[in-house]
Order: structure tokens, then C-alpha cells, then sequence
């Protein structure tokens, strides 16, 4: 795989999407660190002119800016572009239902989704986080019913347990409603706990996983060092006001740094960069179809896409796997043990479905 043209299917469907996916949740400056309208035009433009399809937004993303200005980057190429957006965040703070998963929350803001886009349907359309309290079998009849209706093509589903997802798709199974085809996750070196159960779930039940933060806010793109790590727990106050990585503070950790510092090491090997390293790593993991990359100047979409390029010996993908490997927990662990699958295989060799993840 070297190109965005290395297309792939999505879970049990034949859509075919681009190994990349730019997430552009910084198309706009409404938020104070977005893109401008100009630079998102480009950015996306470069994405396109090396044979991306893929994209993906939010109804909720720089308060529905991000969705407008894709409506008029696609103009007279809507058809060619597979365009993915999500509802669940509410718009309007102080009203109940202009967020959640439910039925009524979901057709209006598909409809706001719609107008922004400019089009008569989006391709594919999630859940983008589980509310907690709408019963999952309200939320798999009301996407089957935006799909019967020709406003949305395929369905799926983001930051939600496993065993809430697997009872959707199994109730859309058995009652003939659209089943979920895909699943985003925060997932990368540094976060891998949904490989406990979230993503052995996809992959037994047909969704592809789409991970977000691929590079773990930043950590794994060179840019942080043991420096970081020093200097943030001596002045932590200092560190938060004068380089403003909030969301890197709380992975500035002794284990994320000796992540960042091997896929460092590896960039270096390499003759790559180290964001180029971690995409690689994880675009080539078990039941991965595409990765939401985020990019607010056009060097970062083009380095992103050089990541295509770099092919990772087998040393350096198990120094990876050793230096970021997570404990399962119970059961994962407990039935992972070679005495436990001798009593249950009675010492006999059984091939199984999925390979193992770690």
C-alpha cells in the first residue's frame, strides 16, 4: 500500500474509502485554532490531487462551519468524494434534546447536516458518542429509517462500549434494519485499551475501525521529549499557559515518552519522521480500514501522506508493540494463559479467526 488510490472496504460493505482520512474538525477559526477558509480549501485540495476520497466531519465541529465550507469545497465533485459526518453533541446549550442519540435529536440534526453540506445525502453518518440513557434499539430504527429514506447511505458509530454496539448490530441483524459498517476510536501507540474488547468486536462483527488521534494529541510526532516530561512535572503551570497542549499535558507520562522516544529512534533508522512511523504502524493493524488524520497547515496532509510510503521491518514493528503492550485485564489475561488453553483445547493446536493482537 503507497497511495490514497489503495482503496479499502469498510467493514462488511462494498464502499470503497481512501487508507487516510482527513478529519476537519479544524475547518474554521470559530473555536480560536482552526484553519481559515482558504487554507481548509487547500488542505483538502491536496488531499483530493493525490487520489483521497474520504472525510470526515461533525455536525458540532467549529459550531457547523466545518460542514459549510466542505459543502462549497465540493461543489461539482459531491458524487466522486465520500463525505462522513456525525451527530449526538448538542448545538444549543440549555435544550434537552438538541443533543443525544435520540430519534427526534438525530433527524434534525441530519437535516441542519444536509443544508450545510449542500447535498441530498451523506454517505456515512454516526453516532459520534453514546449518551448513555437512549436505548440503543431507538437509535438502530431511526438510522434505518434515515437510510430508508435516501438521507444517508451507510451508518456507524464512535465512542461507544463494545457490548452496546455489538447489541445494535445484532438487533439490526435479526430484525433486517442497517447494521453499523465501521467504528472510530480514539487508538494509537500510546492508546491501546480498545484493543481489549472494542476492536476484536469489530472485527468479529464486520465494522471497520477508523481510528482518531493517531498520533496521541501530538505526542508521537516528535515535537515532545523527555525535556517535556521534566520540565511540565516541575512547572506545571507554566507548561500549560506557555505552550497551550492541554490536551498533550495528561500523556506526558514516563511509558507515552519511551513510546515516542523508540518511534524517534525508528523515524531516525528510517530516514522518515516519526508521525510517519506511527501512521504506518497503525494503519497496518488488525481490522484497521482508515485513519482520521488532522492536518491545519498543508505540510502536516502531506507528511500524513507520505506515511503510505514507509514500510516498517518486522524488528521495528515489535519494538513497537513491546515498548507500547498494555495489559488486557480479566478475562483477556486469565484465558490468554497456555495452561488455561491446554485445558480447554486438551493440548491439541486450533487456528483461530483472528490473529493476535499483541
Amino acid at each position: 500500500m503507497t497511495s490514497l488510490k489503495d482503496y479499502r472496504l469498510p467493514g462488511n460493505s462494498g464502499l470503497r474509502v481512501s487508507p487516510l482520512c482527513p478529519g476537519t474538525m479544524t475547518f474554521g477559526t470559530e473555536w480560536g485554532w482552526g484553519s481559515t477558509e482558504k487554507v481548509s480549501r487547500s488542505i483538502l485540495q491536496t488531499y483530493l490531487d493525490h487520489g483521497g476520497n474520504f472525510i470526515d466531519t461533525a455536525n458540532y465541529y467549529t459550531n457547523g462551519t466545518s460542514e459549510t465550507l466542505i459543502g462549497k469545497f465540493l461543489k461539482g465533485i459531491r458524487d466522486r468524494v465520500v463525505p462522513g459526518s456525525k451527530y449526538s453533541l448538542n448545538m444549543y446549550r440549555g435544550d434537552p434534546n438538541a443533543g443525544g442519540n435520540h430519534r427526534k435529536n438525530l433527524i434534525q440534526s441530519l437535516d441542519a447536516s444536509l443544508k450545510r453540506l449542500q447535498t441530498d445525502y451523506i454517505d456515512l453518518y454516526w453516532v459520534h458518542i453514546c449518551d448513555q440513557v437512549t436505548p440503543v434499539e431507538e437509535v438502530m430504527r431511526a438510522l434505518d429509517d434515515a437510510v430508508k429514506a435516501g438521507k444517508i447511505l451507510y451508518v456507524g458509530v464512535s465512542d461507544m462500549p463494545a457490548w452496546k454496539i455489538a447489541r445494535g448490530n445484532t438487533l439490526a441483524v435479526l430484525k433486517g434494519w442497517t447494521p453499523f459498517i465501521a467504528l472510530q476510536i480514539e487508538y494509537s501507540l500510546i492508546q491501546r485499551t480498545v484493543e481489549r474488547d472494542l476492536v476484536p468486536m469489530a472485527c468479529d462483527m464486520g465494522l471497520g475501525v477508523m481510528p482518531w488521534s493517531p498520533l496521541g494529541a501530538a505526542l508521537l510526532s516528535g515535537k515532545y521529549t523527555r525535556k517535556d516530561l521534566n520540565f511540565a512535572h516541575k512547572n506545571p503551570d507554566k507548561y500549560a499557559s506557555g505552550k497551550n497542549d492541554r490536551p498533550v499535558i495528561k500523556r506526558l507520562t514516563e511509558r507515552n515518552i519511551k513510546i515516542a522516544e523508540e518511534v524517534i529512534d525508528i523515524a531516525r533508522e528510517s530516514g522518515v519522521t516519526p508521525s510517519q512511523v506511527a501512521l504506518s504502524w497503525l494503519i497496518n493493524r488488525q481490522g484497521v480500514s482508515s485513519i482520521i488524520i488532522g492536518a491545519r497547515r498543508i505540510k502536516q496532509i502531506k507528511e500524513n501522506i507520505g506515511c503510505l510510503s514507509v514500510n516498517l521491518n518486522d524488528d521495528q514493528i515489535q519494538r513497537l508493540n513491546n515498548v507500547s503492550k498494555i495489559d488486557l485485564g480479566f478475562p483477556h489475561d486469565f484465558i490468554g494463559r497456555e495452561v488455561i488453553k491446554d485445558l480447554v483445547t486438551g493440548g491439541t493446536h486450533i487456528r483461530f479467526k483472528h490473529k493476535q493482537l499483541l
